[in-house]
């Protein structure tokens, strides 16, 4: 079966990084569509970057912060995360092309 597991999850600074990882398993990763979305406390679920066929994108809110990648030998997702502010604090989750999910991880960005 489809399995998404992120890490790298943790409590940073404001202006620090972090790289986020998604290991991908039970699908054909390297066709497949991928997407980070995030979810802070009392808002909704949103897209962050995604990473197909077509390219890359970035909501602008992480646009020249956030940089999405794969590797496809791996089937691993990462998002490497630069600069951040507090509110970027949130759960950040790996999604597979329409509707697989992986359980999350926290990202406190916090002084």
């Amino acid at each position: 079966q489809v399995q998404l597991v992120e890490s790298g999850g943790g409590l940073v600074q404001p202006g620090g990084s972090l790289r986020l990882s998604c290991a991908a398993s039970g699908f054909a990763f390297r066709s497949s569509a991928m997407s980070w979305y995030r979810q802070a406390p009392g808002k909704e679920r949103e897209l962050v970057a995604t990473n197909n066929w077509t390219g890359t994108n970035y909501a602008d809110t992480v646009k020249g912060r956030f940089t999405i990648s794969r590797d496809n030998a791996k089937s691993t997702l990462y998002l490497e995360m630069s600069n951040l502010r507090p509110e970027d604090t949130a759960v950040y989750y790996c999604k597979a092309g329409s509707n697989a999910w992986g359980q999350g991880t926290q990202v406190t960005v916090s002084s």
